[in-house]
């Protein structure tokens, strides 16, 4: 079937749509219908349903005689160890700790925070949680202990299971202290924490306190059987930025997460039972929970979870490395990761030293993808390069090249078509559609897809103010952009990095990808900086490849030109600073609206998730307003 006649399917008649998909998962009661939307906006899908997700990610496959596929690969180049786990290896160790979870009381809907990072444990402890009808909530490894307190205190967890310590290339990060300054400052205190004993340090414990591996093997726990939830019941909490400085918890149910990641994994990753998707992104961010953890093992497919960089452990091809001893068929990382490589290795020869007949796509998320990215990724590899745009919020693509249904031609800089289920729709400040190429406000209609989120926890108003009252009926995705006349979205940047300079919209993506089509660019940012006469004007910050030797001066005075010929002289930036790097989240999201309130004087906090806060105080002097 085509791409427009299963969308226009998803659309019309979602309850055929949907109940067809379901039935790629495994229900212990069947669902009666596919979509409840009698508490509108607080729709459910697969009402009457009852599964258990743990059992579809890996019970089932077992049940089915695959026990003896590779479920899971873990390669750890910081430590330099690699392990894998069978299908039927990795259903034992779930059902152990899950059994260890309810030896603690954890039972159906209690919350359990896990705090890891990237090691086979805290897959172990996401599935066993699932097994049991708990709900996870993973915060990223290393989050500074003020934001820890803050989630722990939202989500109120039973147990909180976590690690002596996270390794980077550099320097080891012991967890352990940051989780009891976390307690110091929060008001909630779980049962019990239970860590991980790495190697490289040793946590000191408290009466609270068990140690992982004794619990593993301990006589007197028995494994503990999948328990059967409500398709609505919620699987996990994740946390993402909240506009008020509260972390915001977005709520994943069972039946709904199950159906939609399953499908996806055919659909658009284009990845089955046996076969080999590595994705690098971290556990504790969006894109690791669906891709690395759930919708790989949901399809019976081979995840490979990655402790290491895309550049620095130990260079710039260790992302190769991988794709060849696993013979890895679709990869999935971010747009920065490859702009790092790139960074490191311009000419790609480190690509050119790597077996990589087996790699059919490489999938790209979580930052725009600009077309010099786009193409020189396209033309080392000389596969498909396919970009996808979505959200902590949606779990799951909204729009992609939908490998697995029906591939169609790729345009640089954008993530080609809305993904059945998601009816996106570019509105006016009306309210209004707007015509093909014309800018506006990214929507989706509701109802939301099944995986979409269903809530924020503790706080339905919170939801429905947060993204459901800026346009009646629609679901406000924050981002702006167009369709072309084909029908492709092109996601321009988030609305407020829309600069308005002497009353012109200019889009910062639209300026970053002229400044990024210089050959000596590896990466770049464009903010809008408060201007007396115009309001605002761009200013362009950007990193070279390693490979320039040339002046500072020239290059900045070509930046401006080729802004100025390609985007237009009302874009021309005020300033081009060339800089030894960019401010980002852990998940590789540039920091703009950090660096615009510098640019524009105001006091901005570091943030949280930021990856290196040094380099965001190097940069205050460039920034700071003369």
């Amino acid at each position: 079937m085509s791409y427009a006649q299963e969308y226009q399917h998803s659309l019309a008649d979602p309850d055929s749509f949907w109940g067809t998909a379901a039935r790629a998962i495994s229900w212990i009661h069947k669902p009666s219908a596919a979509l409840d939307s009698s508490n509108a906006p607080f729709n459910r899908w697969f009402p009457g349903g009852t599964l258990n997700t743990c059992f579809n990610a890996l019970d089932r496959h077992v049940a089915l005689g695959r026990g003896d596929l590779t479920a899971l690969i873990y390669d750890s180049p910081v430590t330099g160890t690699k392990r894998e786990y069978t299908y039927e290896r990795l259903t034992e160790l779930t059902a152990k700790f899950a059994g260890a979870l309810r030896a603690m009381g954890v039972d159906r809907g209690d919350r359990v925070l896990i705090y890891l990072p990237m090691i086979p444990e805290a897959v172990i402890a996401m599935l066993a949680c699932a097994r049991i009808g708990a709900v996870h909530s993973v915060v990223f490894g290393g989050f500074a202990s003020t934001e820890l307190a803050a989630r722990i205190d939202d989500a109120k967890p039973k147990v909180i299971v976590s690690a002596s310590c996270g390794i980077e290339p550099t320097r080891v990060i012991e967890y352990k202290p940051l989780l009891d300054r976390a307690l110091e400052l929060s008001q909630h205190q779980p049962d019990n924490c239970v860590i991980v004993q790495r190697p490289q340090a040793t946590a000191t414990f408290k009466d609270t306190d068990l140690d992982w591996t004794k619990l593993m093997k301990s006589q007197l726990i028995p494994p503990a059987e999948c328990v059967s939830v409500e398709a609505a019941d919620p699987l996990y909490i994740l946390y993402t930025s909240g506009t008020t400085g509260r972390p915001k918890g977005i709520v994943r149910d069972n039946g709904g997460h199950a159906v939609a990641l399953r499908w996806s994994m055919t659909n658009i990753f284009d990845v089955g039972p046996g076969e080999v998707i590595f994705t690098g992104s971290d556990v504790g961010w969006v894109v690791g929970h669906s891709y690395i953890v759930y919708a790989p093992l949901l399809a019976g497919a081979t995840t490979v979870l990655y402790e290491g960089k895309p550049v620095g452990t130990p260079d710039a091809g260790a992302f190769w490395r991988l794709v060849e001893d696993y013979r890895v068929k679709a990869l999935f990382t971010s747009p920065t990761a490859i702009r790092a490589i790139k960074r490191d290795d311009p000419d790609g020869e480190l690509i050119g030293s790597h077996d990589l007949s087996s790699l059919k796509t490489l999938f790209l998320a979580g930052e725009r993808l600009d077309p010099a990215t786009y193409d020189w990724a396209t033309e080392r590899l000389g596969v498909a390069v396919a970009d996808n745009w979505w959200q902590t919020e949606t779990g799951w693509p909204i729009a992609a090249n939908l490998r697995g249904l029906d591939p169609m031609p790729i345009k640089a800089g954008s993530p080609t078509v809305p993904v059945p289920g998601f009816d996106v729709q570019v509105l006016a400040e009306d309210g209004s559609r707007t015509a093909a190429g014309e800018e506006g406000a990214i929507c989706i209609k509701l109802p939301l897809p099944p995986g979409a989120l269903q809530t924020v926890w503790g706080d339905d108003q919170r939801f429905v103010e947060s993204y459901l009252s800026r346009f009646e009926g629609y679901y406000l995705t924050g981002d702006g952009g167009y369709v072309d006349p084909d029908g492709y979205l092109f996601v321009l940047g988030r609305t407020d990095d829309v600069l308005n300079v002497a009353g012109h919209r200019l889009s910062s993506g639209q300026i970053e990808a002229a400044l990024a089509s210089h050959p000596a660019v590896a990466e770049c940012a464009v903010i809008g900086v408060e201007d007396p006469l115009k309001g605002q004007v761009p200013r362009a910050l950007v990193v070279a490849k390693s490979t320039f030797t040339g002046s500072v001066e020239q290059l900045s005075a070509e930046l401006t030109a080729l802004v100025r010929a390609e985007v237009g002289a009302i874009a021309t930036p005020s300033r081009v600073d060339v800089v030894t790097g960019l401010p980002k989240t852990r998940s590789g999201k540039i920091l703009r609206k950090t660096m615009r309130q510098v640019a524009d004087g105001v006091d901005a906090p570091v943030p949280s998730t930021i990856e290196d806060a040094g380099v965001l105080d190097r940069l205050r002097e460039v920034l700071r307003p003369t």
